[in-house]
């Protein structure tokens, strides 16, 4: 592949990111959750399965512990996370996504289908199946990071 198509294809990525990761954040704020940012829900994915330490969301994020402390600041003053000991370490905080956290996040994951469906519209249903077999063998664990 000469440089020139491998820069076309790596602005292509990037752009189809860069829509996705609005589309989603305009399917959240159309479903009320108006007072968030993207970095919120790259934060959320994190947070989602089991809560994390604000250092586990730091390394997540790619951002300083304190940036992530203030991120956490953030969602908990608005409701979308709490602060709850640490079953394993006595001297951590964990991070847990409350109900309206949960909530967010399915507005999320429900904007995100609506994006791939527009996908499958387009290039149709197998071949949106095919992109995501090839892009989870290019990028298998992550994480996905928000462009700062």
């Amino acid at each position: 592949m000469h440089n020139s198509d491998a820069m076309a294809l790596s602005a292509a990525l990037l752009a189809v990111a860069g829509d996705l990761t609005q589309r989603i954040n305009d399917g959240v704020v159309a479903r009320g959750f108006t007072d968030l940012r993207p970095a919120h829900g790259f934060a959320f994915a994190r947070l989602a399965p089991e809560g994390a330490t604000v250092t586990d969301l730091a390394v997540h994020l790619g951002v300083t512990k304190q940036a992530a402390s203030q991120l956490v600041d953030e969602i908990v003053r608005k409701g979308y996370a709490d602060r709850r000991p640490h079953p394993r370490d006595a001297r951590a905080r964990l991070i847990v996504l409350t109900e309206r956290g949960w909530a967010c996040t399915r507005a999320a994951e429900e904007a995100a289908a609506e994006v791939v469906e527009a996908w499958a519209d387009l290039l149709g249903e197998g071949e949106v199946r095919a992109l995501a077999e090839r892009l989870a063998r290019l990028a298998p664990q992550g994480p996905v990071r928000p462009a700062w």
